[in-house]
Formats: structure tokens, sequence, C-alpha cells
């Protein structure tokens, strides 16, 4: 018997309850520029909980990659190694500093960038590797940082999916020398757009500052270490009101009660769909023994790019609302005459099959239910 209709949309924003009452502590601090009560708050939150050395809240990952870019000091000639498969913040920070992006193909069960692939693409143009952990799951960060080491080379990691996740005992985020994280409202904790760059090599630290202030020693003037500020580098308007980090602290406060919600429902998609995954229908995310995984979403992997298309549409029309993600970069309308032609059969795949689940707090069973009949449904009739 088919479920009585629901809508489903792919993400609903999660609100604790407290959100509105922190903003208003904030307004009534008559502080509610960048680095106000509540952005300290989340700032020692985070380096406290994660052990990150140490962290500048921005307005979103985008400006926590630029500042990454501009802190490694990115120039025209520059080579960054980089996954195809992937948001175009990623890449595009380092672009607008005059860099070339070689583009790296994806493992071949799952998004990560194929770290077996990347000493092959160094050269001695090579500044930096970014590192994307895509759903939150790690990529082989030990690998990596060794051949990071063998070349010199920075790595950046973009850790906007990754809240809460770790590769072995690390948390995502304070293994590369920099990392950049999202608070936008489809990820874990959110504070409607936000972000965040953790500075784990300390020569970064005092640079990241100024660049964050307009390229001003601001932030030191009023720590009291200098008696005037003025313009000393580059920089931009990078940091948050605090009425957005007093958002994100509500968040951060009931973070273990989200996990905890999130992990349900990924596990029970899982259980409930594993079957047609066995059946070979689907493909599920492969997790990596030295992985966790943070359930910033579920997804499976469809044949083709013709039946994914056709689950969408079908799951659109009992308004269940699942949708594809990032496009290979390689083949953009701005790289692809960039690009120097290597073929990502993995990123394609990705591009073409993967589909994302419903993925939100608030999510019921019977949300869950629906969603899992008539995937079934779909695969029953198409089988």
């Amino acid at each position: 018997m088919e479920p009585e209709k629901r809508h489903i949309g792919f993400n609903k924003p999660y609100l604790t309850g407290k959100e509105t009452d922190y903003i208003l502590e904030s307004v009534k601090t008559r502080k509610i520029s960048g680095d106000g009560l509540f952005t300290k708050k989340c700032s020692e939150y985070f380096e406290r909980r994660y052990g990150f050395k140490k962290v500048l809240l921005t307005t979103s990952c985008t400006d926590a990659l630029e500042m990454a870019a501009i802190l490694i000091e990115t120039k025209p000639g520059d080579e960054i190694i980089a996954p195809a498969y992937t948001f175009v913040s990623s890449v595009n920070a380092f672009v607008l500093r005059g860099a070339k992006i070689v583009f790296c193909d994806s493992e071949k069960d799952n998004p990560n960038i194929d770290v077996n692939e990347i000493e092959k693409l160094i050269t001695p143009k090579t500044k930096a590797i970014v590192v994307v952990h895509y759903a939150g799951i790690s990529a082989d960060m030990d690998k990596l940082m060794k051949l990071a080491e063998k070349y010199r080379l920075f790595v950046v990691e973009d850790a906007a999916h990754s809240i809460d996740s770790y590769y072995n005992d690390k948390p995502l985020g304070s293994i590369g020398h920099l990392a950049a994280f999202s608070f936008h409202e489809t990820k874990n904790v959110i504070s409607g757009e936000g972000g965040m760059l953790v500075i784990n090599d300390d020569r970064f630290s005092k640079r990241a500052e100024i660049i964050r202030e307009k390229g001003t020693n601001r932030s030191a003037f009023f720590r009291g270490e200098v008696d005037k500020y003025g313009w000393v580098d580059i920089g931009s308007s990078f940091l948050p009101s605090d009425i957005i980090a007093a958002f994100l602290y509500a968040q951060l406060e009931n973070l273990d009660d989200i996990q905890k919600r999130r992990r349900e429902i990924w596990d029970y998609y899982y259980e409930k769909l594993k079957h047609i995954e066995k059946s070979g229908l689907i493909k599920f995310p492969v997790l990596p023994e030295y992985a966790a995984n943070n359930a910033h979403m579920f997804y499976i992997i469809c044949r083709n790019l013709d039946e994914r298309n056709r689950l969408i549409e079908f799951l659109k029309s009992k308004s269940v609302y699942a949708v594809f993600h990032y496009l290979s970069l390689d083949k953009s309308p701005y790289y692809r005459d960039k690009h120097d032609g290597r073929s990502m059969p993995n990123s394609d795949r990705f591009t073409d099959c993967l589909l994302r689940l419903p993925m939100y707090y608030e999510l019921s069973r019977e949300d869950l239910d629906y969603v899992i009949y008539h995937i079934n449904k779909f695969y029953g009739e198409n089988t």
C-alpha cells in the first residue's frame, strides 16, 4: 500500500531554539561587528574541542579559502593540485591569485582526490595541494602529507563538509597547514552563511589576522600590542558580524545532539537500502578504515546518468527532492580550455551518477520510510 503523500525537501535548516536569544544578547552588547563576544566564544570552542592552533571565523568557506591562497603567497605561474570533483570555491580562490589548477581524478570508490595519482602531477611550479574531504569522509592524509613534505608543498584542507569528522584520531582540519570550514545552511552546524579558517602552522597566524582585517593590524591594536593601526598588507573584509557568530554558537552548544540525530538518519538509510545495493542496482559510499563518518550527507551512486535523472524525476513526482552534486571542473565552461586535456573518468562518473538524498535533523521515521519506499518502488519497476 502506497503511503500518504508527503513533501520532503532536500534540506531544512535546523534551529536549536537559542539562536535568536543569542542574537539579542549580541545586539545588547552594542558590539555587533566582527570579533565580538560570540565570535570569541565560537573560536575558543573550536580551539578547545578540536585542538586547532588558531581559528578565525569568516563570512564563508570561500573567504577562508581566499585567505589561504593569500597566506601561501599564491602568484601567477604557480600550480595548485586539486580534485576535479569539487565546488568551484576550492580552486577559484587560487585562480584569483593567478595560479593554474592541475586537476586530479577522484578515487574509484569515493569522490575524494586519488592521492596515489598526485605525485605524477607535481612539477617545480607546484605550490600546494588542495584536499577536499567529500561528505566529511577523510582523504588519505598520511600519504598526502608525506608527499607534501617530500616536495615542500603546502596542504590546504577544504573541510567544508567535515565538522566533527576525523582521520584516524585526528580532527579533519587539523592536519594540513591551513583548513577552511563552511557553516552554510546545508551543513551540519550552520549560521546561514559563514565559514572558518583554521591555522595549524604558526608562521601564518599574525598575517592571517591582518588579511582578515582589510590588510590592517587592527586586531593587534585592540589587544594593545601596537599604539595605532594602519595598512600593512593586502587583505579584505573577511570577518563576519557577531550576530552570525551568535547564531552559530547556539548550534555548537547542540553539536553532539545534532550529530547523533544525523548519524541515526544515515544509518537508517543504509540499513533500509542495503538490499538494493547488494543486488548491484546502486552503490553506497565507501568508508575507508581510517575515516570517520560525520553524516554530512547520504548519497547513492546510480548505474548511469539516464537512470539517475529518471530517479530524480520519479522522486520529484512524489514530492521528494533528491539532488545531484558537482560537475567535473575540468569540463566547466570557464576552465575546459585551460585544462591540460587529461581525462577524469572517476570524477565524470560521480558527476553523472551521484545522487544525494534528503538529509536534515527533523526528518522523521515516517519521512525516511516515505523516501525509502519510493526508491524501492523505482528500482522494483525498473529492473
